[in-house]
């Protein structure tokens, strides 16, 4: 093996755990404490069958992974890197206002719910 194969396949290797390091990472942190894990958590308390849940839940987040790399790897093919960096940014921000919305107006109390005297 010569060394322009040997560093080709090194950097293979890196570039391979830097991705899986970064997207577990990115993953596990996004989803602690959502609302997913909070349905896990629910269902395997009311069911009293933790091992099905964390099948269920675990066989749902990778199928919603698919879904969203194959999503990824299509848009990665049809727009440039730079307009599909601002769209999900654009998308995250527009994602944000809304929950952001969604909770003021839950906690806001609605008229004809105020007690009256």
């Amino acid at each position: 093996m010569s060394d322009a194969n040997g560093s080709s396949e090194a950097n293979r290797a890196g570039t391979w755990g830097a991705a899986f390091l970064t997207t577990f990472t990115t993953v596990f942190l996004a989803e602690l404490g959502d609302k997913t894990q909070l349905a896990a958590l629910l269902l395997s308390a009311q069911s009293g069958r933790p091992a099905l849940v964390f099948v269920g839940a675990s066989l749902a987040l990778i199928s919603s992974s698919l879904v969203g790399v194959l999503l990824g790897r299509w848009l990665a093919r049809v727009l440039p890197p730079q307009q599909l960096e601002r769209i999900a940014g654009i998308l995250m921000v527009a994602l944000g206002l809304w929950l952001g919305r969604q909770a003021v107006l839950n906690l806001a109390p609605l008229p004809g719910a105020l007690p009256i005297g």
